[in-house]
């Protein structure tokens, strides 16, 4: 996840991370521009269009429509934040309930050799989630046309969540803590399996393809478009004009692909490798 000052207006402005949408933009924004520079050199100067014509009112068109893309876009770009927000919380929560297991493992563990079991664990659990998320496969889970092999040893969350379950039992079959214990410690337990199903739902389900299709193809023609109707009014200004409204409406729409999957190696992804470490330090801290 990038690192930044939110107060430094300046930096925002003239600096261009991996991460910004202009570089990945900035072929297709030089087509547009080509193209843009054309239509209006074709009607400035070939075609001679007068004021009186028709296509000028083009420009309605694109007024009524740009009031529709900017709404598609605010509930486009919402919804992927909130599935970014909701992975934060998830892994947020994976954070605490690892503390308190911990906590409450310290307290009522009287062997070494159990708390150390634990200590190795519970850091393990939010590693392998860490990397489970970033397996490709995690995201083609749901997919119809993709036949994933069936290994029942595949999904490691589980295998270190069962792990700790046995162990929980085996301590109680031993004596080593009371039932009463062994409801208070099923609770954190529980929740490692909740929170790893809940960032499986993010991963594997992402934004309707037809929904996702129709406002790539919406900004496409749209943008296409804007030449014809404005080439009338700003000339050959209209090329640098467009590839700016092209440059607004697509970055949108990229940043909303990229914040919709928060588990991955991309800039603005969420951190879980640094959050995992972190576990891993508090854990040993109180084991």
């Amino acid at each position: 996840m990038v690192s930044y000052n939110t107060k430094d207006w300046f930096t925002f402005i003239f600096r261009f991370h991996k991460a910004d949408t202009f570089r990945t933009l900035f072929p297709i924004m030089l087509a547009i521009g080509l193209y843009s520079a054309l239509i209006g050199f074709a009607e400035v100067e070939i075609w001679k269009i007068g004021e009186k014509s028709y296509l000028k009112n083009i420009t309605i068109m694109h007024g009524m429509l740009g009031f529709v893309i900017s709404l598609l876009l605010v509930f486009r770009t919402n919804t992927a934040y909130d599935r970014w927000w909701e992975g934060r919380k998830l892994w947020g929560a994976l954070v605490n309930n690892s503390r308190n297991l911990a906590l409450k493992l310290s307290a009522i563990l009287q062997d070494d050799v159990d708390k150390k079991f634990f200590r190795q664990m519970i850091p393990n659990y939010a590693c392998i989630l860490d990397k489970h998320l970033n397996d490709s496969d995690t995201s083609k889970q749901l997919f119809d046309d993709v036949d994933l092999e069936i290994d029942h040893h595949k999904h490691k969350p589980n295998q270190v969540a069962k792990k700790m379950f046995a162990k929980i039992n085996h301590l109680y079959n031993e004596k080593k803590i009371t039932g009463d214990q062994l409801i208070i410690l099923n609770a954190e337990l529980l929740s490692f399996t909740d929170i790893c199903g809940a960032c499986e739902r993010i991963k594997n389900t992402p934004i309707p393809y037809s929904y996702s299709a129709f406002i790539k193809k919406f900004i496409f023609f749209y943008v296409m478009t804007l030449p014809f109707g404005y080439s009338f009014s700003l000339g050959y200004y209209t090329a640098p004009v467009v590839v700016f409204i092209f440059y607004v409406l697509a970055s949108l729409e990229l940043i909303a692909e990229e914040i919709e999957d928060p588990f991955g190696g991309d800039e603005n992804d969420l951190p879980t490798h640094k959050i995992a470490e972190n576990i891993k330090k508090h854990v040993e801290e109180l084991l």
